[in-house]
């Protein structure tokens, strides 16, 4: 675990020193680490409200957006919904750098304002999870093939906020010059993200100008089974070697995939 991450998990568990305030679920090299915080922050009619914060900060973060799961018993599965849906918009200003503490900051701060809105309920059940995605048939999983990236950091920045606001998850994977995104979530997501990364100025020309991707490749697009892993998060990673790269695809059930598209993709690009 990088010790950035390590100093931010030290620094949380002083500020939030309290009775029952701060528990640590579980952490580790590969999954990363699991833990709740219990705060209040002011609610529609000045009360305290209650809120359980539980963040998952993968083995990518803070380079992807933690995992962040919200409950409240004065506040309903819709409005924990909506919280969720704001708080992780507020993440992604945030990439790159510790936020666990700002965030829950953020929230102390806005959730009057948040439960306020008019749109609330409504945004809630638009970009919530379908009830489909329960059962494996909601689930799809696509691999794609980016040529290239200028502006690397502005790029992947992009990419991790469309991936959380579209509710997908998975990898962004470099390897040498090979960079592959596997998006695992609703079909229809995926296709909006498609569209977003298609349609939208993500990176730079040689020239330095603003440029939309021309470049992208689906390599697959099948519905997720049961030998497939579900992955918890969207994350960065960077492999040094073509057997670290094979270890993840197989870790995630999709040894098949490898072997039909990313090795005919590298024999091709030889």
């Amino acid at each position: 675990m990088a010790e950035v991450v390590q100093q931010e998990l030290s620094a949380l568990a002083a500020i939030f020193c309290g009775p029952h305030e701060w528990e640590m679920l579980s952490c580790s090299e590969t999954d990363g680490a699991v833990f709740r915080i219990h705060t209040t922050a002011e609610g529609l009619v000045g009360e305290d409200v209650p809120l359980e914060l539980l963040f998952h900060l993968p083995a990518g973060y803070p380079w992807c957006l933690p995992g962040v799961s919200i409950s409240s018993g004065h506040l309903t599965r819709a409005q924990c919904a909506t919280v969720k849906e704001k708080l992780l918009e507020e993440a992604g200003k945030h990439l790159s750098e510790p936020m666990i503490h700002e965030l829950v900051l953020w929230i102390q701060q806005n959730l009057k304002q948040v439960l306020s809105q008019p749109e609330a309920a409504s945004s809630s059940e638009k970009h919530s999870w379908p009830e489909s995605m329960a059962s494996d048939d909601g689930l799809w999983i696509t691999l794609l093939h980016l040529d290239h990236m200028r502006a690397r950091t502005k790029y992947v920045k992009t990419v991790v906020k469309w991936a959380s606001e579209l509710r997908l998850t998975g990898r962004l994977m470099f390897m040498g010059k090979t960079i592959l995104i596997l998006l695992q979530g609703d079909r229809g997501n995926i296709k909006e993200y498609l569209i977003l990364q298609k349609t939208s100025k993500v990176d730079v020309d040689s020239s330095g100008k603003k440029c939309k991707e021309k470049m992208i490749s689906v390599l697959s697009e099948t519905k997720v089974q049961t030998e497939h892993k579900r992955f918890l998060a969207f994350e960065v990673k960077e492999y040094s070697t073509l057997e670290e790269l094979q270890k993840e695809f197989e870790a995630a059930g999709l040894r098949e995939l490898f072997s039909e598209c990313v090795l005919r993709l590298l024999k091709w690009s030889e």
